[in-house]
């Protein structure tokens, strides 16, 4: 300001954080302050409801793992379905997974099987959509949020982070990305996840990974900034002459935003610096072990939840990744001599031990540091593979009847088995049958979000969720 103008009415101020003058998106941070209370007094509304789960860590095998050669053998099916991998026994008497998941078997005292997830639903881009979202079959559309943005919505963190982060963003240029941005003209950029890491820009690969945007402006430094919010409060002061003096709203969501820029808290969530060495090499020295890790650092610092892409990293023989969706293992995927039991960037000698390694020691660190009571771990894809193999005996394609996840912390029991598959693994053959939807109303009600809760431009043209929660997998 030079002399001689005038005093800035408190909209000016706000619109100069909207265009950037400050380096901040001050209308963005007052809606979101705005839906918070909101969400606050709704969510008051159920008596005697209470959330179980804190946070929730979403691990996402996009592309379709393979329940039959996991977490649903089938022993006594004929070779062409069961596959070569034995079953073996877990530390659940009765309960059996492959011998490809030993550590996940030794810990199976500590999370829930639900072996009936079932939807009519074979195409990837679609199923991946009502999957992330909660919605029924058959109805995904454009303007659906993921749960995670209505999680920020109706539960945002309380903490000086972001309420929604997802690690590792799909490979672009296939029909199996997820609809990051879905949504977000009705619910609002305000719930959009944080994206972090993509390809061979991840922790694992790079030793001096570090999350960016946090960081000042370009051109300016944390001074700069410091400097401009001095200036805020200054022009403050004079305010109430010309009219009335900002709110505690707007005062309060002016610090927030100067801590998220100026403050250390988010910026130590996401650097693995500190990890010791032990620890990363429990969780795997792989993106998947590395991103789990940042998922448990996430949480502890307030992040509500937090989506990770199963990524096991670059296979042998890759240079650079030829897929992220390595689940996804069909025939056609395979050479002569190949198979969705090798060690290439399809197969399950390569990804399973990763997905083992890190999601066993995700489970164990936080039951450890006594996190898990407090946090909903989801592993789970938009849908299983075929009980038979393809023609050509590679590989299995997309199967949505009857496929499984595995479901840990957030008041969700422990050392159970929820549904079962029939003989061949195809259809569900006992338990309820679970949708997208009723799979994401069982996620909004461990973290105490009503599923009939109503929101939406007028407050209510919209549920949370139109599915029906599984509350037998609660006590």
């Amino acid at each position: 300001m030079h002399r001689g103008s005038r005093l800035w009415t408190r909209r000016q101020l706000v619109h100069a954080g909207g265009t950037g003058l400050f380096g901040l998106s001050l209308p963005r941070l007052l809606a979101a302050d705005a839906a918070r209370r909101a969400s606050a007094r709704a969510l008051q509304a159920p008596a005697g409801q209470r959330a179980a789960a804190k946070s929730c860590i979403f691990i996402v095998t996009s592309g379709g793992l393979s329940h039959i050669d996991t977490i649903d053998p089938r022993p006594g099916a004929p070779a062409e379905i069961r596959g070569p991998y034995a079953p073996i026994a877990t530390r659940v008497p009765g309960v059996h997974v492959t011998e490809m998941l030993p550590r996940l078997a030794l810990l199976a005292d500590r999370y829930t099987l639900v072996r009936s997830l079932s939807h009519g639903d074979t195409v990837h881009v679609t199923a991946a959509h009502t999957m992330l979202s909660g919605q029924p079959d058959g109805t995904p559309q454009n303007n659906s949020p993921f749960i995670g943005s209505l999680v920020a919505r109706f539960r945002p963190s309380t903490a000086n982070v972001p309420s929604h982060v997802w690690l590792h963003n799909m490979k672009t240029g296939t029909n199996k990305v997820p609809r990051y941005e879905s949504g977000l003209n009705v619910l609002g950029h305000a719930y959009a996840p944080l994206r972090v890491g993509e390809e061979l820009d991840n922790p694992a690969d790079q030793p001096d990974f570090r999350v960016t945007d946090f960081d000042p402006p370009g051109g300016l430094t944390t001074g700069h900034v410091t400097e401009r919010f001095r200036l805020l409060e200054q022009l403050d002061r004079p305010l109430a002459a010309a009219e009335a003096a900002p709110d505690e709203r707007f005062r309060g969501f002016q610090q927030k935003a100067r801590e998220l820029v100026t403050g250390a808290a988010a910026r130590a969530a996401f650097d693995l610096s500190g990890e010791p060495d032990d620890v990363r090499d429990r969780y795997g020295r792989h993106p998947l072990g590395q991103y789990c890790i940042m998922a448990r650092r996430l949480v502890e610092a307030g992040v509500r939840i937090v989506t990770v892409t199963a990524w096991p990293g670059l296979a042998p023989g890759e240079t650079k990744p030829t897929v992220t969706q390595v689940w996804d293992m069909h025939d056609t995927c395979y050479g002569p001599g190949e198979s969705m039991f090798g060690n290439g960037p399809f197969g399950m000698q390569w990804s399973l031990p990763r997905l083992d390694q890190a999601v066993s020691a995700l489970l164990a660190d936080l039951d450890e540091r006594g996190l898990l009571d407090e946090t909903l771990v989801v592993l789970v894809g938009e849908f299983g593979r075929t009980p038979k193999f393809e023609s050509l005996g590679r590989g299995r394609g997309h199967w949505p009847q009857a496929y499984s996840a595995l479901l840990a912390g957030g008041g969700v029991r422990r050392g159970a088995v929820y549904g079962e598959s029939d003989r061949q693994g195809a259809f569900v053959a006992s338990g309820r049958p679970i949708d997208h939807a009723d799979f994401g109303a069982t996620l909004f009600h461990a973290l105490g979000i009503p599923p009939e809760l109503r929101w939406g431009p007028d407050g209510f043209s919209f549920r949370v969720s139109d599915g029906r929660p599984v509350e037998e997998l609660f006590g």
